[in-house]
């Protein structure tokens, strides 16, 4: 992520984007096939392989269409609470649930494959704005504009200075003043627009990078493992209780990301969004007490304020660093603190058993 980070000005969006598409969706077809080929038996290979292949999933979140893909969590909540529920009673139920849910997954995924790659470049605001991408200055998107039948900047530009250099050479004869000027006129104009370097983008925008990293290193610390190791005891039982908590989170993470269209609603200031993001810190103290003294009404009411928070701060702190010919090249880069802060956030996740009476390294194995 770091190279492609750094080097984005010089990579194929479409290529790149198609390529994570495919690669993702092979991904979740072959935790099927890890399955299927050990007949769900487990032991330490097919653990290992599960690693890997998840590792390839990449990042949840990018850019500023948060909106869309925090939706996709929640359908991705509903969907798993409806194959489970079809499979609750029935003879190796979890695992056909699992399963079922894997091949809906792979088959939209590799739907998605084939919308981006013919359906997705012809819409027309996405025209618009890949037109708008070239005319500042990036090119990445000459494929995506190709795919969609319109022509690059670069061959407009081409067109023009040949047109430009035709006149000149005519008007060559009449003054050769004005044939110099006119060569400086179609060099200007041939110049694209200067862009910052990442080093000065990041130094800019240092803040949003440091927001982003820590709301994914307290949002990932405290979800899902610990909502699946530290709830407490519950009436729903230790099955679908957890999924309940992920759904409430999803859904209100959907909601949240939509709060800031509204004016008066979105958070604009440095400070203000610095200080939002720390304050959630005390969330930590809160889930734990809630953990050991507090109900499932208190749980479920923390666990929807960190997916409201997370979504809304997220879309806050994206949508307001990204301005101007940069946009992409700072998104990117913002992308790749937010990755380090799900890295982050995930390793500091064992922390939640410190304390709790059967901690990983004390207890015994279930054969026994």
């Amino acid at each position: 992520m770091a190279i492609l980070a750094y080097n984005e000005a010089k990579i194929n969006t479409r290529k790149r984007n198609v390529a994570g598409y495919i690669l993702f969706a092979t991904s979740t077809l072959m935790l099927m096939v890890v399955d299927l080929a050990t007949s769900g038996g487990g032991g330490i290979g097919p653990f290992i392989g599960i690693c890997a292949i998840v590792a390839a999933f990449g990042v949840e979140d990018a850019h500023s269409f948060f909106a869309g893909l925090a939706a996709s969590g929640a359908l991705t909540s509903a969907l798993r609470l409806i194959t489970k529920a079809a499979f609750d009673k029935s003879k190796d139920g979890p695992r056909k649930g699992v399963m079922l849910f894997l091949g809906i997954s792979t088959f939209l995924e590799f739907l998605c494959v084939l919308l981006y790659a013919y359906l997705f470049p012809k819409l027309p605001i996405v025209k618009y704005y890949r037109s708008k991408a070239a005319s500042e200055g990036s090119k990445t998107v000459s494929a995506d504009l190709a795919a969609a039948g319109i022509q690059t900047l670069a061959n407009q530009e081409l067109k023009h200075l040949r047109g430009l250099l035709s006149s000149l050479i005519v008007r060559a004869k009449q003054a050769s003043a004005k044939l110099k000027s006119g060569f400086l006129l179609a060099a200007d104009a041939a110049k694209p627009p200067g862009r910052l370097s990442s080093k000065q983008l990041i130094f800019q925008n240092i803040d949003y990078a440091v927001d982003l990293y820590l709301i994914y290193v307290l949002t990932l610390s405290i979800f899902p493992g610990f909502v699946f190791e530290n709830t407490g005891k519950h009436k729903l039982g230790n099955k679908w209780y957890p999924l309940v908590l992920i759904a409430m989170y999803n859904v209100l993470d959907l909601i949240s990301r939509y709060i800031p269209r509204v004016p008066c609603l979105k958070l604009e200031s440095r400070n203000g969004l610095l200080l939002a993001v720390l304050s959630r810190f005390l969330l930590i103290p809160a889930f734990y007490f809630t953990a050991k003294y507090g109900d499932q009404g208190w749980m479920i009411f923390l666990v929807s304020f960190l997916g409201l928070t997370n979504g809304y701060l997220t879309v806050c702190v994206l949508t307001i660093a990204q301005e101007g010919p940069e946009a992409n090249a700072l998104g990117n880069l913002l992308v790749l603190f937010l990755l380090g802060g799900i890295f982050s956030g995930v390793a500091l996740d064992w922390l939640w058993l410190i304390g709790k009476n059967k901690a990983f390294w004390s207890a015994k194995p279930a054969c026994n």
